[in-house]
């Protein structure tokens, strides 16, 4: 095999390898994939909370990070704190939910 080919296929494999590895996810970083679901569970956590009348998205701030919801902000009532979590709960895709909303 000549020196050049074998520089071309070192070369492909390295971009290979280092595209691969770019993708991937650890304990505190996201994989592309986890990102793009966690992004959608978000979605379909404020889609929910503006189709329930109890809740208000300008009250309640939503992240998501590998599944796993955060709910925070100030809201009037305890009640419509557990509101919250119930509605999230139901949401397909979603492992856990912090609550740290703050009742006003």
């Amino acid at each position: 095999m000549s020196p050049l080919k074998l520089l071309y296929r070192l070369l492909v494999s390295l971009v290979l390898l280092v595209t691969v590895a770019g993708c991937a996810g650890g304990k505190r970083l996201e994989s592309t994939g986890e990102y793009f679901d966690d992004v959608a569970i978000t979605a379909k956590v404020r889609a929910s909370i503006l189709e329930n009348s109890q809740l208000s998205l300008r009250q309640i701030n939503v992240e998501t990070f590998k599944g796993i919801v955060q709910l925070s902000g100030f809201v009037d009532s305890s009640e419509i704190a557990a509101r919250a979590t119930e509605v999230v709960r139901t949401i397909k895709g979603v492992k856990k939910v912090n609550n740290s909303l703050v009742v006003k």
